[in-house]
């Protein structure tokens, strides 16, 4: 174990593939950092996931626990993993490969990974699988670290019972947070919820909610995109005909569209004449070539490593500001734990109320330091995210 207080291990503590003797497909799980013995990070199913994207994500994983880090919380944070299977996740064969996947990890399930729904899988899914593949729960490694397992399990339990306006609070949390970035940074910069234009990028679980609370906000959604293409309209879409028109992979009935929406190609929702891009899918949206497109004032990372660095550092230059994803879409993540560990209750008001000052918080202190510093955002929030680490470091061990 490293000594606390000295430099962290820059390469993984964990990195494995395995390889499904059915279909010869592969998956992967990346530990970066364990915390108390355990690690955090989602199981994501996309077609040509590999382990280095599955590595970043981890990293990605243990700053965003690093960056909800407060003494005083009863949530501590674990450390960073991620779990990723090389598949489409509607392949006819995609639910029996994650239920093998997960046989193959359950030892590491049972004993220090943590995860739970991310790219292309939901939660309801995840839970089925590793119901069957014989685990309790997605997230029971933690279980030993509760001072009250029974109790903070039905916490959690009653949490994800609860719906507001058709949607699970599961659901809504991460988008809340998402937004919540999103009016930090229009607050900061004078700029009025209304008449804000936004494009979101995928209207599944996170964008969805996402454009959910913005629009709830007073801003306007002008485009959404999915697998079939983008949705648009410049007076502003009907965000909850669109969310009620979604089916499990948040592909929206064309039939729902109104008179004066427009379809278009799917990588149309990047030129949309908006104020704020929210790209909430796929990694790797933003490269070199197409971030040309964008004349947005803000792109804000819903979905995990959207934007590429090349193309981040040519953003930047002409003025584009990134809100990064360590930051933005952590919400989800810390909502559960803290949940978990009872700093908040199984209420969706409590759980808005305290992902928006959490969120909040963050979001100003890593655009305050961007700012005093002369450097972007996601510099800013690694900056944080490595202040902190060594903080914990001092508390735990990086791998106790």
């Amino acid at each position: 174990m490293t000594k606390p207080g000295t430099a962290p291990p820059t390469t993984p503590l964990i990195s494995l593939t395995w390889t499904d003797h059915v279909t010869g497909r592969r998956g992967y799980l990346v530990v970066d950092r364990l915390v108390r013995g355990v690690s955090s990070g989602g199981l994501r199913m996309r077609a040509g996931c590999t382990l280095d994207e599955v590595a970043g994500l981890a990293r990605g994983m243990t700053m965003k626990e690093a960056l909800h880090y407060h003494p005083e919380s009863r949530y501590i944070p674990l450390g960073g993993a991620k779990g990723g299977i090389d598949c489409d996740p509607r392949d006819p064969g995609a639910y029996p490969l994650l239920v093998r996947y997960l046989r193959a990890m359950r030892p590491y399930v049972e004993s220090f990974w943590t995860t739970g729904e991310d790219l292309g899988l939901s939660q309801d899914l995840v839970d089925r699988a590793v119901a069957e593949a014989g685990l309790f729960s997605s997230v029971q490694a933690v279980y030993p670290l509760l001072d009250d397992e029974a109790a903070a399990r039905r916490r959690l339990a009653d949490a994800f019972a609860v719906e507001v306006d058709g949607l699970g609070l599961d659901e809504l949390v991460g988008g809340c947070g998402v937004a919540e970035s999103v009016l930090t940074a229009l607050d900061r910069a004078g700029v009025p919820h209304p008449g804000t234009r936004v494009a979101v990028q995928g209207l599944g679980t996170m964008g969805g909610a996402t454009a959910r609370f913005l629009t709830r906000a007073g801003l306007t959604v002008v485009a959404v995109a999915d697998i079939k293409g983008t949705i648009a309209n410049p007076a502003g879409l009907d965000v909850e005909a669109l969310l009620a028109a979604r089916d499990a992979h948040g592909t929206v009935d064309r039939a729902a569209l109104r008179p004066g929406d427009l379809e278009l190609p799917g990588d149309a929702w990047l030129s949309a004449e908006a104020e704020v891009l929210v790209p909430a899918a796929v990694s790797y949206a933003v490269d070199t070539e197409n971030q040309e497109r964008i004349t947005a004032r803000w792109i804000v990372e819903a979905a995990n490593m959207p934007v590429l660095p090349e193309a981040e550092a040519l953003l930047s230059a002409r003025g584009v500001s990134v809100l990064p994803d360590v930051v933005v879409n952590s919400g989800t993540n810390a909502w559960w734990w803290w949940t978990l560990f009872g700093d908040i209750g199984p209420d969706a008001e409590e759980a808005f109320g305290h992902t928006r000052r959490s969120m909040r918080a963050l979001v100003e202190l890593m655009l305050l330091r961007a700012e005093t510093e002369g450097t972007t955002p996601r510099a800013a929030a690694h900056a944080i995210a490595a202040d902190r680490l060594p903080v914990i470091a001092e508390r735990y061990g990086w791998y106790r």
